[in-house]
């Protein structure tokens, strides 16, 4: 039988034996799956090693198929091998492999070949040929992307020892993308959840009613709050904006408190990264906006200031307190690209009233290296805005989108339309404009992965 061969290298700028053991690693299968490929994990065992099976969930156009994986021919900071046990090729073998530069002991090779055959013989072959080739293209551009940034960041950071990390909101989308990057730089993470648990790596709380065993803060050495009722989830009424205000509000005073329990300060973590959001500057036209500028007007500029004015209770206990002040975050996996997404396929996009307001956006790689980076840097104190230094206009990123998916975006949504529909949460989140820089993490010496609109949809959606 005739197999298909696809091969791509990526070259790192660091040892073999390190890219090696971060595949190994907890979190490296969710840092490599694509972002717009719709992926679910049934089951795991044995890591990477001869014998390791994953059980997987993928969708292919509207069906949802069953992939299990066995993993074989594992050698130390070598290779390893995953062959398909049952799922949509006929067959389905890849190679991992990663050797070193000759002459280069802080350089390797790390080289994906997947040797592969569609179903249905000949036929799937002119019919799904090319499309099977092109989605492989995009996957590895994207993993290898990936991984490279990922191992070559370390660089950047001197004798980073391994940390625990306490998250709040470790389910959610950004909690889900920090955990599996913390855990393949070698550290531990400990998930809050507000259900009984034995587990080693979860600890119960309930912020509403302001239960967190201070104990369970002892010996962590970052706590990460990104707990909160989505600000776009529904439509606002009284009864969800309070909601929006209390989740933020109560998970924060919670774990202030959960610190200050610990009497020992020696035992105190030494930083709380607490989440915010860019909408505290309110709606403020053309005027650029830094960590220095006030507070503006409106709702979220509300609960952004009540969100941040617990926070910094922790200074008082010797812990630095980040308030990250986040901007749009863009990931097909959800958020605001996710639902524009089947509009623009459909050639259906356009910009949102009169498309001039300012759009302050961050990808959700860069906002996972934004929080590394403001626990390893001392400069990030207080008040950071995540965004990427190339804020755009709310047209200009509509036409952006439109030209990576090569789709037209030319049909806007009248601004009446989008109040009449959503009401005030319209005039707070799609119509206002807010153009944000990144003044302390720039000084700080951030390295942003996508500080381009263009590149950073490219990157996300695999269109490179």
């Amino acid at each position: 039988m005739s197999f298909t061969t696809f091969t791509r290298s990526v070259r790192i700028e660091r040892p073999a034996a390190e890219v090696f053991a971060w595949h190994e690693r907890p979190g490296a299968f969710e840092r490599l799956a694509s972002p717009w490929q719709k992926l679910q994990v049934i089951s795991r065992s044995g890591g990477i090693r001869d014998g390791a099976t994953v059980s997987l969930r993928t969708k292919i156009g509207p069906v949802w198929v069953r992939w299990d994986v066995e993993h074989r021919d594992y050698v130390e900071s070598v290779q390893f091998r995953d062959v398909q046990q049952r799922g949509p090729f006929a067959h389905w073998e890849h190679l991992h492999r990663v050797e070193p530069v000759p002459g280069e002991s802080h350089a390797c090779v790390l080289t994906d070949t997947v040797t592969y055959d569609l179903p249905f013989g000949a036929v799937g072959q002119i019919g799904g040929g090319a499309f099977a080739r092109t989605e492989l293209e995009r996957l590895f551009t994207y993993r290898h992307a990936v991984t490279k940034a990922d191992l070559e960041s370390v660089s950047r950071y001197i004798s980073v020892r391994p940390m625990t990390f306490l998250i709040a909101g470790a389910s959610g989308l950004v909690g889900r993308a920090l955990t599996a990057f913390l855990q393949t730089q070698g550290h531990t993470v400990v998930r809050l959840v507000r259900r009984a648990t034995s587990a080693a790596d979860e600890v119960f709380w309930d912020p509403a009613e302001g239960k967190l065993d201070g104990h369970a803060l002892r010996g962590v050495d970052v706590v990460v709050n990104l707990a909160g009722e989505g600000i776009a989830a529904e439509r606002w009424t009284e009864a969800r904006k309070n909601a929006i205000m209390s989740s933020r509000v109560d998970s924060t005073r919670t774990l202030v408190a959960a610190i200050a329990a610990i009497k020992n300060e020696r035992f105190r973590p030494f930083v709380l990264i607490s989440a915010s959001a860019t909408g505290i500057y309110g709606d403020r036209g053309d005027e650029r906006l830094d960590e220095h500028s006030t507070p503006g007007d409106g709702f979220l500029a509300e609960v952004c200031k009540a969100w941040e004015h617990e926070a910094v209770e922790a200074d008082a206990l010797g812990v630095r307190v980040v308030e990250l002040r986040t901007g749009v975050v863009l990931t097909p996996e959800g958020g605001a690209l996710a639902k524009l997404l089947p509009a623009f396929n459909a050639g259906l996009g356009g910009r949102l009233g009169s498309g001039k307001m300012w759009m302050s956006w961050i990808s959700l790689e860069d906002l996972v290296g934004a929080i590394y980076h403001s626990v390893l840097d001392r400069r990030c104190d207080g008040p950071v805005n995540a965004v990427a230094p190339g804020a755009v206009t709310n047209a200009e990123f509509m036409r952006t989108l439109g030209r990576v998916l090569r789709r037209p975006a030319i049909l806007p949504v009248p601004a009446p339309v989008l109040r009449a529909v959503l009401g005030e949460m319209a005039g707070e989140i799609l119509l206002a404009s807010a153009r944000v820089e990144p003044g302390k993490l720039t000084e700080a010496g951030y390295v942003f992965r996508h500080a381009n609109i263009a590149d950073g949809l490219r990157h996300l959606l695999g269109r490179s």
